[in-house]
């Protein structure tokens, strides 16, 4: 039986899902490892394939190894060869700032220090064509630095590059034949766009942690192949698509955000099968609670993302706190709040819940493996949400009274409060904290939340989400089946694809035509041969072309899609497309007669799998929970709550309130919502 196995690295749980020729899935939830994942991901894995006898045909992975590497500051020693006078670009960034009215902040410290920022003297007009010839004599003395200095990678990111890369290929083959075990990311390779900052940043980026993918994606193949498993290995990029290990390993750049797409290619797969016009998902795991939007079975993306600037978020007016990517992401809002954020009183004496997560070690108190400051996941096992039996079906065991000795000591005590109220307090304080993520990703993008299903998962998503969704004024909620293995699901429901850009900056006009046919079909080529490259025939592949496009003068441009591959027809088309574009995004445009520019052209090339990758239907996991339990609401108090398993749904609707239990995950029902599964095993939730 051959088995596509979808594995997700959380901060607390590794989560797989397998999906057998003969549409069964399987899953499996075991601890994160922490020292090292690759080892979680092999047993895992391992373990899977033993218990159902079958064979890995593909495997589908998601990881933070790239964010975590920034977050943590555990990157490679890494230098930086640039144009002589531009060796500060890191620090000057481009003089965005996430606290306007605060003095004592502080830039983030760049990737690379300034002495192992190395100029070298040549210099390109935008058009490409040369200014000053590259200075060869200065190579010698830049390979005794790198020598010298122990550098680890390297980045080169040379002026107009991106119209023309013959000085970075110089400057590279030459290092190569010196260094030749030195991994070195070209900026014209990474993100050959204009704009200095973006395309320096994103270019080291992806040299700072390119040893470390690399190290991990080794140790996972060959933990695989010693357990006897020589499937191919897929990585989730942070636009939503798949890449082969190698080529994540090339441009480590792209899976910075890896483990939370997945969850939202999911959740757009669904959306599209259930025909939900507006879905916000809400993905709460045990160290970070994300939300994202799909609409009409589209995820939102963004052209750019900053890694560790508080809530991360695509294009947010105050930015500049973190590291800036710019390639495009799935536009996510990110913030420090899961089941393992600690909850804590500050020197203030005001209550205070995460960033600082105890993650899967120690973990939190109830796991009794050192944890010793109270978390979330301790505030549902007093507040009885949680079965006291165990997660994962039993798998570990909570100690509901060392949770509450924990909250009774840390937080009830100071705060003069009983333990149900100081833990239902710290629950209302993260409530709170996610619902910035989800106004993030929709009020502030002008929609109306309130017409939108909340779709939660995540291990602590459905805990949460009946709560957050009154506060919002959302009536329907979606939890769908397997729901704390959702993202390792999603990563089976994605596709191969390769997101090209190239810098074409062109005002828009009839004078135009031979230069954009020429870059038109050389974009479809290539969009083909990398598609051609992994296997797919040209029946089974889909490109969507695409441009930025601003009005002359214009300091920001805006995404438009076209059908057209005619030059032609294109440049009749594209002010009106980009017209419709712009009034969506700003509510309004200029006359027609205004100019426009295009500032780059892409595509998005999609191997499109020969057999549907949603099963019809996913039966609920075997779980008989106990008859009820004493949970505490808000204004009643506790009371004694009806347990139900996701089965018992089918049935028809039940009253709240009510949890329904799980391999994976719990759903609270609060007392004036309802819940039922339709036909496909998504559980859905309504205001009565």
């Amino acid at each position: 039986m051959k088995l596509r196995i979808g594995i997700d690295i959380g901060g607390t749980f590794t989560d797989l899902v397998a999906i057998a020729e003969d549409g069964s899935v399987h899953r499996l939830k075991l601890p994160s490892t922490p020292h090292d994942y690759a080892e979680g991901v092999v047993t895992g894995a391992a373990a899977l394939l033993a218990a159902t006898g079958g064979e890995a045909d593909e495997i589908l992975h998601a990881t933070t190894i790239g964010s975590n590497a920034i977050l943590e500051r555990k990157t490679a020693r890494t230098a930086l060869i640039t144009t002589k006078g531009f060796r500060d670009v890191l620090e000057i960034r481009d003089l965005r700032m996430p606290r306007l009215y605060d003095i004592d902040w502080t830039k983030p410290a760049p990737l690379v220090p300034r002495d192992l920022r190395l100029e070298i003297d040549e210099k390109l007009r935008p058009d490409g064509s040369v200014i000053r010839p590259l200075d060869t004599t200065a190579l010698a003395a830049i390979i005794d630095t790198l020598k010298r200095e122990g550098v680890e990678s390297l980045a080169i990111c040379l002026l107009h590059s991106y119209a023309n890369p013959a000085h970075e290929q110089a400057v590279a083959e030459a290092i190569r034949a010196a260094l030749p075990d030195l991994p070195i990311s070209l900026s014209s390779d990474i993100l050959p766009e204009a704009g200095e900052y973006p395309r320096s940043s994103t270019t080291v980026v992806n040299a700072a942690i390119q040893p470390v993918v690399r190290a991990y994606l080794a140790r996972l193949q060959q933990g695989l192949a010693d357990a006897g498993t020589h499937a191919p290995v897929m990585l989730m990029q942070s636009n939503g698509g798949l890449a082969s290990a190698d080529n994540a390993a090339r441009f480590p750049a792209r899976i910075v955000e890896s483990g939370p797409a997945a969850g939202v290619v999911g959740a757009a797969a669904l959306a599209r099968r259930l025909e939900e016009p507006l879905v916000v998902t809400f993905d709460m795991g045990g160290t970070t609670a994300k939300a994202g939007m799909v609409e009409h079975g589209a995820v939102s993306r963004s052209e750019q993302m900053e890694v560790g600037g508080g809530v991360i978020a695509g294009a947010r007016l105050l930015v500049g706190g973190g590291t800036l990517l710019k390639l495009p992401t799935i536009d996510l809002a990110e913030i420090g709040a899961g089941g393992g954020s600690m909850c804590r009183i500050d020197p203030a004496g005001a209550p205070v819940v995460g960033p600082e997560s105890a993650g899967a070690a120690p973990g939190p108190v109830c796991y009794g493996t050192g944890g010793v400051w109270p978390t979330i996941t301790d505030c549902n096992l007093v507040l009885g949400y949680l079965d006291p039996a165990g997660l994962a079906g039993g798998v570990m065991k909570l100690d509901h009274a060392a949770a509450e000795a924990a909250i009774a000591r840390h937080l009830a005590a100071p705060l003069g409060m009983s333990v149900p109220e100081a833990a239902m307090g710290m629950r209302r304080i993260a409530a709170s904290t996610m619902m910035r993520a989800i106004r993030a990703v929709s009020v502030e993008r002008g929609r109306d939340v309130r017409a939108a299903t909340l779709m939660a998962f995540g291990g602590n998503g459905p805990l949460f989400a009946a709560a957050m969704a009154e506060d919002l004024g959302i009536s329907r909620i979606l939890v769908p089946p397997m729901p704390g293995l959702f993202s390792a699901f999603g990563l089976l429901l994605a596709e191969t694809e390769h997101h090209i850009t190239r810098g074409w900056r062109r005002r828009v006009s009839p004078a135009i035509v031979a230069e954009l046919q020429a870059a038109l079909e050389s974009l479809i080529g290539e969009g083909h041969a990398l598609l051609a490259q992994d296997g797919f025939p040209a029946t089974h592949r889909r490109l969507r072309l695409q441009a930025m496009v601003r009005y002359v003068g214009q300091s920001s441009e805006i995404q438009v899609a076209f059908a057209a591959t005619d030059a032609v027809q294109l440049i009749e088309e594209l002010p009106g497309l980009f017209e419709a574009a712009h009034r969506g995004v700003y509510g309004f445009a200029a006359p027609r007669s205004e100019p426009i520019e295009v500032i780059s052209l892409g595509t998005v090339a999609t191997g499109m799998p020969s057999t549907p990758r949603l099963p019809d239907h996913m039966p609920p996991h075997s779980l008989t929970p106990q008859p009820s339990r004493r949970a505490w609401f808000d204004r009643i108090g506790f009371l004694q709550t009806p347990i139900v398993s996701r089965a018992a749904l089918a049935a028809g609707s039940i009253q709240g309130p009510l949890i329904v239990q799980e391999y994976d995950a719990t759903t609270l029902i609060l007392p004036e919502w309802n819940a039922a599964c339709d036909m496909f095993g998504n559980m859905m939730i309504n205001r009565s």
